[in-house]
């Protein structure tokens, strides 16, 4: 059975969203960054020491994207990825990988500036500098969702796990208020499904801090 190692805050929400909706069987293990050190079995799945990893029989991955491919491929085929003959590919795998290269990586900065920096410098150059970043690229979410339920197409993948999770963070930074329109409705949409519903679960939203 796969391990997802994960605990709030972190991109392991993308990885139990995504088992929830393919309804893969796995097993939770609850990790606390501040001593994750002194676990073993997950020191094991990523000596980094970061969030997520997975244990899948002898296969051990990270990084979330990654993780998301990986499941897919193994246990599709399945609506949540479009074939690469489907035209709706090419969107798919924009999004896709926009939810943490042109997203969420941003937005660390942001994390790391707004809460472990010195009080000083926690609105410094080099935040809002990856807030205007994140917006920039944000444009093509707003883009697509103003003729589109969803980002592929009118079909839910898992791009719209890669990309939401994403908006969530800022919405926990406090950026949601600047989100278009379309953004924020689709957002809403997509935690009424029921495979989100029983990820959050599994492991409920903490603050940043905590």
């Amino acid at each position: 059975m796969i391990t997802v190692f994960g605990g709030w805050p972190s991109r392991s929400q993308r990885v139990l969203w995504l088992l929830e909706e393919l309804g893969t069987p796995y097993a939770f293990h609850p990790v606390d960054l501040r001593t994750r050190r002194s676990d073993p079995e997950f020191m094991s799945a990523n000596a980094a020491g970061f969030l997520p990893a997975i244990a899948d029989g002898e296969a051990r991955l990270c990084e979330s994207v990654a993780i998301m491919e990986y499941l897919l491929a193994r246990h599709g085929p399945t609506p949540l990825a479009p074939p690469p003959a489907d035209p709706a590919f090419a969107r798919y795998q924009q999004f896709l990988h926009l939810g943490e290269a042109g997203l969420a990586a941003y937005l660390n900065i942001v994390v790391a500036s707004r809460f472990f920096a010195p009080e000083a410098e926690r609105r410094n150059w080099g935040a809002e500098t990856a807030v205007g970043m994140f917006f920039n690229r944000l444009t093509l979410v707003a883009a697509r969702l103003a003729t589109s339920a969803h980002l592929t197409g009118e079909d839910f993948t898992a791009a719209d796990i890669s990309v939401c999770y994403a908006l969530e963070l800022g919405e926990r930074l406090g950026l949601a208020e600047r989100y278009d329109p379309h953004v924020s409705a689709y957002m809403r949409r997509l935690a009424g499904r029921e495979a989100y519903q029983r990820a959050l679960a599994v492991s409920p939203p903490r603050s940043l801090t905590t």
